[in-house]
C-alpha cells in the first residue's frame, strides 16, 4: 500500500512565505519515493489539509501521515489540528491517520535549529 505524508504549515498572506515549505515537501519527496508527499496549509493558503488527504485517499492511498511543520504545540496544534483529524477519520473510515508531534519539538530538528544559531556569529 503506497503511504502519504503531508507536510502540514500554517499558511500566510504573502506567497512567498511558502518557499521553505515547498523546498522541504521536494526534499523529502525525493528521499521517500514509495510515498506520496504534500503540502497543506491551516489557513490563509491552499490547499487545505482535508482537500490533500481527500486527493490522496481518492488515489487509493490508505494510510496517511501528518507532521505539522510548525515549531511547537500552539493552540493551533492542540485544538484546531486534533478535530482536523477528527473530520478526515469520519469522512475516510478506511483510512489509517497518524498525526505526529510538532517538527520544531524534535530534539534532531532543535540541534539543527542551534547550530545555525552558532553559526550565525561566525
Amino acid at each position: 500500500m503506497k503511504r502519504g505524508l503531508i507536510l502540514f504549515a500554517h499558511g500566510a498572506r504573502a506567497a512567498s512565505w511558502a518557499a521553505p515549505f515547498e523546498r522541504l515537501r521536494e526534499q523529502t519527496a525525493a528521499r521517500l519515493p514509495d510515498a506520496e508527499v504534500a503540502l497543506a496549509f491551516l489557513e490563509l493558503m491552499t490547499p487545505g489539509l482535508p482537500e490533500v488527504a481527500a486527493a490522496m485517499v481518492a488515489r487509493g492511498i490508505g494510510e496517511i501521515t501528518v507532521v505539522p511543520v510548525f515549531l511547537g504545540q500552539g493552540g493551533h496544534l492542540l485544538r484546531d489540528l486534533p478535530a482536523l483529524a477528527d473530520e478526515l477519520r469520519a469522512a475516510h473510515p478506511g483510512l489509517r491517520l497518524d498525526v505526529v508531534g510538532a517538527i520544531g519539538e524534535d530534539a534532531g530538528v532543535q540541534r539543527a535549529m542551534a547550530d545555525y544559531c552558532v553559526a550565525s556569529l561566525a
